[in-house]
């Protein structure tokens, strides 16, 4: 069924795919799928397609539609990934793990985000995401270890628990930046030995507040 916002939807996707190049279909698909004019304000909903981040409660942001892309290709998932995402926001980038994953387990520090992300989440009938409110910075060790971590929050530093709770052979996607407003989008994968470290360039994103983040 046709909805109002599938022509800017399908005009997004052509966007990711020949423009920035995004090469996974599975992740192509289930951005064709998951209604991001659902995740912003309703003020914001014509904005919903656009190339960039948007506002959410509490100065938080819905990040660039090519960013959410780009950090879910880099995590190279499939259905039997355990995931952990650090700094659910309004739940978009949640809704987008949750159709390529088998399960996800999702940090937000803020509480009015949680519970709204929570409701759209029983709205889309997501069953396999798991949603707590608490400093993301720690990760999540009852849960590790992950198979991939997805971290939408600017970094000083790669937090040290993150590459504790991350399995041989697992991906950790993160914004890292000593600059609170700008940053470099790494990926870090665990070895049997260490972790190798490649850099995705430049970005942008609202500060990871916590122990092993910003204060």
């Amino acid at each position: 069924m046709m909805d109002e916002y599938q022509i800017p939807r399908e005009r997004m996707i052509a966007l990711l795919r020949e423009h920035y190049k995004i090469r996974d279909a599975a992740v192509l698909r289930a951005m064709s799928e998951v209604p991001r004019h659902l995740f912003v304000p309703d003020a914001l909903k014509s904005q919903a397609y656009k190339d960039n981040a948007l506002p959410i409660a509490s100065k938080q942001t819905i990040s660039q539609p090519f960013i959410v892309a780009r950090m879910t290709e880099l995590l190279e998932l499939n259905s039997q990934s355990k995931v952990l995402e650090i700094g659910a926001g309004s739940g978009y980038q949640t809704a987008i793990l949750s159709r390529l994953a088998g399960q996800i387990y999702a940090v937000e520090r803020v509480p009015i985000l949680v519970r709204e992300a929570q409701e759209k989440f029983q709205r889309f009938n997501i069953k396999n995401v798991t949603l707590a409110c608490a400093d993301g910075s720690l990760g999540w060790e009852a849960h590790a270890p992950f198979d991939a971590i997805l971290v939408a929050a600017g970094s000083p530093t790669i937090p040290q628990p993150l590459l504790n709770q991350l399995k041989i052979g697992g991906r950790l996607v993160l914004p890292v930046g000593a600059d609170q407003k700008t940053q470099k989008l790494i990926r870090v994968t665990r070895t049997e030995r260490n972790f190798t470290t490649e850099d995705f360039g430049a970005c942008a994103f609202v500060p990871l507040i916590g122990e092993h983040g910003w204060q």
